[in-house]
């Protein structure tokens, strides 16, 4: 069977957007508002190199809540491709859920299998490659990426922070990542060290964080290459 890593989008992939006027962070409503992280072209590489198929699930509800149009996403979804792709990086695919329950567009309100923490785009995705999910990891920045992961049996890693208020959010929610770090860059090196048999794989979240703090030091002292 296939190993993949899911990687949600915003967040993980590319920068949030703050909008003043709302006073909130949200996803780019268009393509000029849309920049990758640093290094992330550099983890994808390292993803694609270790042979893992590389997918996005996405939540993307801005459609049905009037936000944006369907075209303003293609064009989105294209610059994120072209702007990997010029450094080297894939994806080998997107699956979104346009959902949501309160939405202005009829078409896509309701009640859905695919809307995070539900697992249907997962297990879309592990129908379409042949993917055993017990062997997948599944990166995000919030805990419905985590709990989605969880719920088909991924190794998840949460990209933030171990604070205080975390801790809480966690246990009020009944669910914990896997690991936690500070950049998909470094989740992409603890995967790497893990397949490569250099990490165990029950690694406690202290240690995670430590080494991701190195793996980020040592790539700013080279350079921090994109």
């Amino acid at each position: 069977m296939n190993r993949a890593v899911f990687l949600d989008r915003d967040g993980v992939i590319n920068e949030v957007v703050y909008f003043p006027e709302l006073g909130l962070l949200d996803s780019p409503l268009n393509s000029n508002q849309f920049k990758l992280l640093p290094q992330v072209a550099k983890a994808i590489r390292v993803f694609n190199r270790l042979g893992l198929t590389v997918i996005v699930v996405s939540n993307q509800p801005a459609i049905a809540k009037g936000k944006m149009t369907m075209k303003a996403f293609e064009k989105i979804c294209l610059k994120m491709k072209n702007a990997l792709g010029k450094k080297g990086a894939y994806l080998d695919a997107e699956y979104y859920c346009f959902h949501h329950p309160s939405a202005k567009n009829a078409k896509y309100k309701g009640n859905c299998d695919c809307r995070k923490p539900k697992p249907g785009l997962f297990l879309r995705a592990a129908k379409d490659f042949g993917l055993d999910l017990s062997k997948c990891y599944a990166v995000g920045d919030s805990l419905t990426d985590v709990k989605a992961g969880k719920v088909v049996g991924c190794r998840t890693f949460l990209i933030g922070y171990l604070k205080c208020d975390m801790c809480k959010f966690m246990e009020d929610e009944d669910v914990k990542p896997d690991l936690i770090v500070s950049s998909l860059f470094a989740a992409s090196k603890i995967i790497e060290e893990e397949i490569s048999g250099g990490i165990k794989p029950n690694l406690m979240v202290s240690k995670v964080l430590h080494t991701s703090q190195i793996v980020e030091k040592e790539a700013n002292e080279n350079g921090n290459i994109p």
